[in-house]
């Protein structure tokens, strides 16, 4: 018997089409994904450290 998960098979063929459309350049898929994130309203968090108990802190950062 084979589980199948909506959200996991759509993650794919996203992932799929996205990697066809750059010809598999990795470059070129993160330059895109580092393009939409600038251009994109929503609030980018990027981790900045790690606490005493090994725990990574974050700083909210508004993306301009």
């Amino acid at each position: 018997m084979t589980w199948n998960d909506e959200i996991v098979e759509e993650v794919r063929r996203v992932r799929q089409e996205n990697a066809e459309k750059f010809n598999y350049d990795i470059s070129a898929i993160c330059d895109d994904i580092r393009k939409k994130q600038t251009e994109s309203k929503r609030k980018i968090i990027v981790s900045t450290e790690q606490n005493k108990a090994g725990q990574e802190t974050s700083d909210i950062l508004q993306a301009a």
